[in-house]
């Protein structure tokens, strides 16, 4: 299985943050913010990774990632020329997935647990037909996609509903066969011009080919100022609760 961290967008919720930098490259307590999502698909045996971002920062990614070595893993890197989706942006990857099932994360996501994700990951490749998606019971469910379960069924996802029908907001994590590329060919452009990843899923769930982890361990976004200080408080209270001893030397 291969990895893709999208790290495009135009980052205008966190500007003025973002008016020289890309946001995935913003600190995140200790780190820049694309750390976490190498060090979860790290975490879960995956190596070889295609960052795709847009072309204002890229070498940005470059300086700072280089080749992965020092990270362990093997890095390629793709531009997506204007902020078309996640869905488009994800398009750009099909000849790096090469027929393989690709494990897809958004750059501003964070999971407190990588073992909950990696076995999650574990289950998908032992058997890589379909999608799966990831989902965590939050407070604030219209802010994202929301998917309504029912047993081992995912129902449907709505895109940022005003009335949420569940409280399970889908992650941005996501775990597709080969078929997902076909999909993205014949997707058309939602209302604000972009292809929608949302759409994507919706289709393996016409399918019946979606299957699906409810998240226990803490999880956020950082893509707007709140869930970016969300972010970071996640981040020092993972390290200080840990088994591993804090020392602040500021």
């Amino acid at each position: 299985m291969k990895g893709i961290i999208l790290a495009g967008g135009s980052g205008t919720r966190l500007l003025p943050l973002t008016k020289v930098t890309n946001k995935h490259l913003l600190p995140v307590y200790n780190k820049p913010m694309i750390y976490y999502p190498i060090g979860t698909l790290k975490y879960a045996g995956i190596t070889d990774i295609l960052i795709i971002s847009g072309k204002g920062h890229a070498g940005h990614f470059l300086d700072l990632l280089g080749s992965g070595s020092d990270f362990g893993v093997n890095f390629s890197y793709e531009i997506q020329e204007e902020a078309g989706g996640i869905a488009q942006a994800l398009g750009l990857a099909e000849r790096f997935a090469d027929n393989e099932a690709v494990a897809v994360i958004l750059g501003d996501n964070i999971f407190q647990s990588k073992k909950e994700i990696a076995r999650g990951i574990s289950v998908f490749k032992n058997n890589p037909r379909g999608a799966k998606i990831f989902l965590k019971s939050v407070s604030d469910a219209y802010r994202f996609g929301v998917a309504t379960v029912r047993g081992d069924r995912v129902f449907e996802i709505i895109e940022k509903p005003a009335k949420p029908k569940s409280p399970y907001a889908v992650t941005g994590l996501y775990l597709y066969d080969e078929k997902v590329f076909s999909i993205i060919k014949e997707l058309k452009p939602s209302k604000r011009g972009e292809l929608e990843i949302t759409d994507v899923n919706n289709q393996y769930i016409k399918w019946n080919e979606m299957k699906y982890s409810i998240i226990k361990e803490e999880w956020t976004d950082a893509g707007t100022f709140p869930s970016l200080l969300r972010a970071g408080v996640l981040v020092k209270k993972s390290i200080c609760g840990g088994n591993e001893k804090y020392k602040d030397n500021g």
